[in-house]
């Protein structure tokens, strides 16, 4: 009932398995490319001067904590994480459709921050959104305990080298940053088009204890739902052929406690 060219879950798909999860400690480089593209245009630009340093979360400094929800202008009920929203498409998307939700986004690549500056401008949603110009992890550690409602790892680089497989965002590391500052029955969504880094997610966070993938059948990591708007870079596979999966966790509640609703 599979097809091995495209179901993720197929074990025969890849006949490079996954390194188990293991292999890899949390690596000190980088996990991503290149910090600016081409110059930006006149308001992208102008944007980085004004509207970002309204929005912008101060690296933490090691040790430090953030209390998410104090970050807004105004109360939020719940407060929702995009790591690497590229050109901010979707967090934009998630602010305008989700007005009593908090967004925080984290995306080194300059000229994404640029690009959801305008959309944020564009929508009038700067009170919901917060932005660290910068890698996630920093900002991960420095998240309290079950403080996130929801997280997102969309089209991450795939990295697809072998000697490069440990700056894969979704590894041991990582999850288990994740694992810490998620709320219980919080949901983890990540998307890729690329089916190496599709099974290389699933072999890692199938297997950490803390989560539980949803998919009852192939239509669940097949099609988008409702609520998780298409991005620019999907549009841009799809239009090249490519098939985006899309994986969604939940985290499972701690223990002696009941999963939130």
């Amino acid at each position: 009932m599979t097809d091995p060219q495209t179901d993720p879950a197929d074990p025969n798909a890849d006949p490079a398995d996954a390194p188990s999860a293991d292999q890899f400690p949390d690596p000190a480089k980088r996990l991503f490319g290149r910090r600016k593209g081409r110059p930006l245009r006149k308001r992208k630009s102008g944007l980085l001067d004004t509207l970002l340093p309204t929005l912008q979360i101060a690296p933490p400094e090691e040790g430090s904590r953030i209390e998410p929800a104090g970050l807004f202008a105004r109360p939020v009920e719940d407060v929702w994480l995009e790591v690497g929203f590229g050109s901010g498409h979707h967090l934009a998307w998630q602010a305008q459709h989700n007005p009593t939700v908090g967004l925080i986004g984290a995306e080194p690549f300059l000229n994404g921050v640029a690009a959801l500056m305008a959309l944020i401008e564009d929508a009038g949603v700067a009170d919901t959104v917060r932005v660290l110009p910068d890698d996630a992890r920093p900002l991960l550690d420095a998240l309290p305990d079950a403080s996130i409602g929801r997280a997102f790892v969309l089209f991450a680089d795939p990295w697809p080298k072998k000697r490069h497989w440990e700056r894969r965002f979704i590894g041991p590391a990582n999850l288990a940053r994740l694992s810490r500052v998620l709320k219980d029955g919080a949901e983890l969504r990540l998307a890729s088009d690329d089916m190496g880094l599709v099974r290389w997610m699933l072999e890692h966070t199938v297997k950490h204890p803390d989560f539980e993938w949803t998919a009852r059948g192939p239509a669940d990591w097949r099609e988008r739902p409702a609520d998780w708007p298409p991005t620019r870079y999907e549009e841009k596979a799809i239009a090249a052929g490519r098939k985006p999966v899309f994986l969604r966790f939940l985290r499972k509640a701690r223990a002696g406690q009941a999963a939130a609703g």
